[in-house]
């Protein structure tokens, strides 16, 4: 298989007391030139928020925002009038179009566990708009959840001709992964499997072309973007 591995290790470390982050790719204060994202990707933060502790209001803009919640609630609020918590299992999508003023809050005791990540949008300057699911993949194992996408089969629609789906895949189990797009890049959450040759534990990630089966080696939980390749 012909694929590129990034490897945890290689990613970013910020730490600042209250937020406790991994960047995959370069982000705020760590820069590196290998890492500026995949495709459209542009972000995977992994952040830990502690309690009573958030990102304040801040604006954004031309960018598909997604929001994972692993553990604990975080709480949203933003300048379209939508405020509220996205809690564990539950997903959020920021289309922030024009621009948007949003900020992200943990207002309780317990520390937050979240991904953040960030799609660029193929739509310049549209009209901002909400999304938020319940999608708890540990709920319903073994398959692929379609959780945003530009076609009406996805939970929540993208602005980007990109899919991304989500799943937990019990030890033992096999997945397999074809892009649509053209580019498979597979970030594991926990857990750890192997696609083709490679070994791919949490914080990982690989980038593949080629048609392929996950095999879970312990369980796993994983997002997968397919991406289209960037000319």
């Amino acid at each position: 298989m012909n694929a590129y591995l990034h490897r945890s290790e290689d990613r970013g470390h910020v730490n600042i007391g209250w937020l406790n982050s991994k960047h995959s790719f370069s982000f705020g204060s760590w820069y590196n030139p290998k890492y500026m994202g995949v495709s459209s990707l542009r972000v995977i933060n992994d952040d830990h928020i502690a309690g009573h502790q958030g990102f304040a209001t801040h604006p954004h803009d031309n960018m598909e925002i997604l929001t994972c919640v692993l553990k604990g609630t975080i709480s949203h609020k933003d300048s379209m009038g939508n405020s509220g918590d996205i809690k564990a299992g539950e997903w959020q999508l920021m289309s922030a179009g024009s621009g948007i003023q949003h900020s992200e809050m943990n207002q309780y005791d317990e520390e937050v566990h979240l991904l953040q990540i960030w799609i660029h949008s193929n739509e310049h300057d549209a009209i901002p708009t909400y999304q938020q699911i319940e999608c708890d993949v540990t709920q319903q194992p073994n398959q692929w959840h379609v959780i945003a996408g530009a076609h009406n089969t996805a939970h929540m629609h993208l602005r980007q001709n990109a899919e991304v789906k989500s799943a937990l895949l019990e030890q033992d189990h096999y997945l397999n992964v074809q892009a649509v797009h053209g580019l498979n890049y597979i970030h594991v959450i926990s857990g750890a499997v192997e696609i083709g040759e490679h070994l791919v534990k949490a914080g990982d990630a690989l980038l593949f072309r080629e048609v392929a089966e996950i095999k879970a080696l312990n369980d796993a939980q994983m997002i997968w973007f397919d991406l289209t390749e960037q000319k």
